[in-house]
């Protein structure tokens, strides 16, 4: 009977030992798991796993969507060449996220660093406009103009987007003609006004193109010549 006693004495304290490891161990387990994230490969082919990315945004949790992979894209552009009008399709997805001409502030392009500080933010998904969507986005980029920092860093630039895995879309107008009529009449809107006395870079309906083109149409032949005669002479 003693040493029927002992043995459960012992068998007892073995199993004291073991819950008390499995506990401590589970405890460091929950300690290290938020500070973890795996997520299974997606798939996509394996040419296109540098451009999946699964971002944690430090202002706000992705939630179920943490896994879901996303796309980063930029849109490289020039002013009058579309890239409003291109940029307001994408964002008419309701998963995909194009925010606009970040870099229009001058602060954000003083230097290379606060370019690279800029687009991690942005990349991060840190970046809170109009545009974003909601923690699903499944693709996230912005506009960028050749005259905002873009020419000034370039090499640095193209760097930062090869290693980030960003996809690049060049976006240019082909009939240069109508780009520079485009401009010509924004610089001449910055005065007239036409649009109920206030000036619209991008116009958004029938009637704001027709109420435009009345006005502009009378000084846009020769305004087009003097331009033309003074590019001739440089």
């Amino acid at each position: 009977v003693f040493l029927i006693a002992l043995f459960g004495l012992y068998v007892c304290y073995l199993s004291f030992n073991q819950i008390r490891m499995e506990s401590k161990h589970g405890e460091e387990n929950g300690a290290q798991e938020p500070n973890e994230h795996v997520c299974a490969n997606p798939y996509v082919p394996s040419e296109e796993l540098p451009y999946v990315h699964f971002p944690q945004p430090k202002g706000y949790s992705r939630a179920e969507c943490s896994c879901n992979p996303v796309r980063f894209f930029v849109i490289v552009s020039m002013q009058r060449s579309g890239s409003g009008w291109f940029e307001t399709l994408l964002n008419s997805h309701p998963n995909i996220s194009s925010n606009g001409e970040i870099f229009n502030r001058v602060d954000r392009r003083q230097n290379i660093s606060s370019i690279v500080q800029t687009l991690d933010k942005l990349y991060d998904l840190d970046w809170l406009t109009s545009a974003a969507k909601n923690e699903c986005t499944a693709a996230f980029g912005f506009k960028w103009m050749l005259n905002q920092g873009f020419m000034d860093h370039h090499d640095d630039i193209l760097s930062y987007l090869n290693k980030k895995g960003v996809s690049v879309i060049f976006l240019f107008r082909r009939n240069t003609l109508r780009r520079l009529i485009s401009v010509l009449a924004n610089n001449y809107d910055r005065d007239a006004k036409q649009l109920n006395g206030t000036h619209k870079s991008h116009v958004h309906s029938e009637e704001e193109v027709s109420s435009m083109h009345r006005e502009f149409q009378n000084i846009v032949t020769p305004v087009l010549i003097i331009s033309g005669r003074s590019r001739m002479k440089c």
